[in-house]
């Protein structure tokens, strides 16, 4: 994909999660966390990710996530004892509503409306953690292109934490007549390309802008980490499903998937 049409991917995402972002509002799971953003300790965040957190020491330090969405796990952040967070996102539309749980919240933390290529100057070399979770790495195009933005956002010393799911299942359909058998390779260079509303759980038909779902497979995420000067602490992969629902059918196999992984980088010196 050149330089141009990467450009439109970017920008034809945006638009499909600024049209999705109604669906996350409605019903009582909307309510549900704007209670229980309120508590000091919220914490929305699973074991796994909690705990790698906790273990890279994520309490009293300068956190940012990109790709924040609506800023749950950015509040969550505070909850594990981070001292000050901002969460970047390109959609305006979930970024209100990372305003409006932040406004419930205790905690003050920045949301910045720009994608991972515009990022404004005071966000470079400011972090001691960066925060990727699940999904992100997918909008991307370009992942080393990504990776270089990232680093960019550490200080020296400072830990990328990733938490994502796995690329091997991109090769499997879960809605397929033989969910099972591989669908497309994994070595797959065209996007996916989707037409209806992106929600977390379940589908809808409602139509949006074209959405594009890149495949990276795991050796060029981490190869473009190192590239981008970080140096790899950790890698783990799981058993275990970090994405939507109808993934959990791929979790307790007798010939098991790797379904996500945790990976951890520090920023060298230059």
């Amino acid at each position: 994909m050149d330089t141009l049409s990467a450009q439109q991917a970017i920008a034809s995402n945006k638009a499909a999660w600024n049209e999705s972002a109604a669906h996350h509002k409605a019903g009582a799971p909307w309510q549900k966390l704007l209670a229980a953003v309120a508590e000091r300790g919220f914490n929305c965040l699973d074991p796994t990710l909690t705990a790698l957190l906790q273990q890279v020491g994520i309490s009293g330090r300068d956190a940012v996530q990109l790709g924040c969405n609506n800023g749950r796990e950015s509040l969550s952040l505070y909850g594990l004892g981070a001292n000050r967070v901002v969460g970047v996102d390109q959609s305006d539309a979930f970024l209100a509503q990372a305003v409006e749980l932040a406004s419930r919240s205790p905690h003050d933390p920045e949301f910045i409306e720009t994608d991972i290529h515009h990022l404004p100057e005071h966000l470079l070399g400011r972090f001691d953690v960066a925060l990727i979770t699940i999904g992100v790495l997918n909008w991307m195009p370009d992942i080393a292109l990504f990776m270089r933005h990232v680093a960019s956002t550490l200080k020296e010393g400072g830990t990328l934490v990733i938490y994502e799911t796995h690329p091997f299942l991109e090769v499997f359909d879960p809605e397929a007549a033989n969910p099972m058998l591989p669908v497309t390779s994994y070595f797959r260079r065209e996007p996916f390309v989707q037409h209806e509303a992106i929600v977390y759980e379940g589908t809808s038909d409602d139509a949006t802008a074209a959405s594009y779902w890149f495949v990276h497979t795991f050796g060029e995420v981490v190869s473009a980490a190192i590239a981008a000067g970080l140096q790899i602490s950790h890698l783990q992969e799981y058993p275990h499903s970090n994405r939507e629902e109808l993934y959990d059918r791929y979790e307790n196999q007798s010939a098991q998937l790797p379904m996500c992984y945790t990976l951890t980088a520090v920023k060298r010196s230059a």
